[in-house]
């Protein structure tokens, strides 16, 4: 007889979610420090964006892939833990590389391939919680994963302010040289990243996909609409639709070209050619029936995604936009405006840069906290109630910087900015995945991911844009802007369906019964 999936103890959850302290180490330092490091190898405020967009894309290219293919991995290791291991080790390596790029466009090549492999070990992480959590424990699963991140990127953040003031390794280099203290960080980073994700591999196991499939049985109560959508795209309407964005995006640059625009608006006409082309090609693969592929199905799969994973892809990119404007711009923004520097080579920029480390550490500082409120929070309201609250704090949190001067102030502006942080990790992903069939976990939290990188890619494509022709080049108004589109991500939180919590009362009274987690 078939049996729900069981609950697990809070060391079970401890230790399958560790692995996210390593993996948040690597995209703190790699966020804290990234734009200071192309500054210093020669960037131009106005170019970092454009260097930034190694990242975004990245994930848009590697998660679903990853998705995918662990969904359909079985071996001596498991299903999600072989692209754990794979990733921390590719990700190490390019961390300890990173700091000692010898030019600007081989930093950005390190960025691309260090983000793809922080991406590798990060997406089957989110989908490990939906294997191996009953619907009702997945809100403290996601938490649990924020609670690691927060407590990584603490430490990772303000790693080179320690290195400098507990330490008394330098902070100041020559021009065009990353100072040692950055360099250091990167190297202790490396180390973590692999350790702790080593932890979750060796200390946990998986169900096998025949105790999957029994879950799934078993749980067919609360299934969700995207196993039942039976539904198939013609290969006229990928013809069509691929024909429309082409178009679209070939204008586009041509309007670009004619009035002279910023040419980091050309991300953003490319990757609508690049969706047009995805859709002529996978028009080609259907009728030459060539249907059973990643490829294929991945694209098949966006365009079937559940109707609660449409509405969360609006929260998504409100939210995304917001933390990519304060990842480029807080830097350059605190350095300007409250240290009164713009000489990368001087004493009061890098303090403030160090600074920036500070309150990067502060925000996931207080992420790590609010992850163990928040599943209460989502208790007496409803997720999407906490999630509205959550990230309102955090949009107030970024437009109070142009308020204030002391940067020591500028710490309580972090503490909603965590909040928001911890709920932005935790909360979507939990409601997500109460709408997803489990054979697809993997792949349609890869998809999921696209809405997490296209605002990423708009902004990098248009924030320095409207810095240099709305702000006359002031990066302060690029926070500013990111809290209002963060508060707009909140209200768009009540437009979404929570299927999960209606199905939570009937998963509650269900019997759980004991099953063994395959060796």
């Amino acid at each position: 007889m078939s049996s729900a999936r069981p609950q697990l103890s809070f060391w079970q959850i401890w230790n399958m979610c560790f692995g996210f302290l390593g993996i948040q180490f690597g995209f703190a330092l790699q966020n804290a420090n990234v734009s200071r490091i192309f500054q210093t190898l020669g960037a131009d405020i106005d170019d970092i964006p454009i260097l930034w967009v190694a990242a975004p894309v990245t994930g848009l290219l590697v998660q679903p892939i990853i998705g995918y293919l662990s969904d359909n991995t079985w071996n001596r290791l498991g299903r999600r833990r072989p692209y754990f291991l794979v990733g921390a080790i590719c990700a190490t390596l390019a961390l300890l590389f990173m700091p000692n790029s010898p030019t600007l466009w081989i930093a950005a090549g390190t960025l691309w391939i260090m983000d793809a492999s922080i991406n590798i070990s990060m997406e089957p992480f989110r989908a490990f919680v939906g294997d191996m959590l009953p619907e009702k424990q997945r809100t403290t699963g996601f938490a649990m994963q924020s609670f690691f991140i927060g407590v990584g990127a603490v430490v990772a953040s303000a790693m080179p302010w320690m290195m400098t003031n507990w330490m008394g390794i330098s902070n100041v280099a020559p021009e065009g040289q990353i100072p040692d203290s950055v360099k250091y960080a990167f190297y202790f980073g490396g180390a973590v990243f692999l350790l702790a994700v080593l932890w979750t591999v060796v200390r946990t196991r998986e169900y096998s996909p025949e105790q999957l499939a029994a879950f799934e049985k078993a749980e067919r109560g609360a299934v969700t609409e995207a196993a039942a959508s039976a539904s198939t795209r013609t290969s006229g309407q990928y013809w069509r639709d691929g024909a429309l964005w082409a178009f679209a995006g070939i204008a586009l640059t041509l309007v670009i070209q004619q009035q002279g625009w910023d040419q980091q608006l050309y991300i953003l006409a490319g990757g609508c050619v690049f969706f047009g082309v995805i859709q002529w090609l996978s028009a080609y693969l259907q009728g030459t029936g060539s249907t059973q592929n990643g490829f294929y199905q991945v694209v098949d799969d966006l365009f079937h995604m559940p109707k609660t994973m449409k509405q969360l892809a609006l929260v998504q990119f409100f939210s995304w936009f917001a933390l990519f404007s304060m990842w480029i711009y807080t830097t350059s923004a605190v350095t300007e405006h409250h240290f009164q520097s713009t000489d990368i080579t001087s004493a009061a920029y890098n303090d403030g840069a160090d600074w920036v480390g500070v309150l990067f550490a502060a925000y996931n500082g207080f992420a790590a906290l609010a992850a163990f409120f928040i599943p209460w929070l989502a208790r007496v309201t409803s997720r999407k109630v906490a999630h509205l609250i959550n990230l309102s704090l955090g949009g107030l949190g970024l437009i109070s910087f142009i308020f204030i001067h002391d940067p020591n102030l500028l710490l309580l502006s972090m503490v909603g900015v965590g909040i928001a942080w911890a709920s932005i990790l935790s909360l979507p992903y939990a409601v997500l995945s109460g709408s997803l069939p489990g054979n697809k976990m993997g792949v349609y939290m890869g998809i999921f991911n696209f809405f997490i990188v296209i605002p990423q890619i708009m902004a990098a494509s248009v924030l320095g844009f409207l810095v240099k022709q709305l702000f006359d080049g002031q990066p302060m108004y690029a926070l500013v802007l990111g809290g209002g589109f963060m508060i707009l991500a909140g209200l768009s939180m009540l437009l979404v369906e929570d299927k999960a919590d209606q199905t939570s009362t009937a998963a509650e009274a269900a019997p759980q019964t004991a099953t063994p987690i395959a060796k």
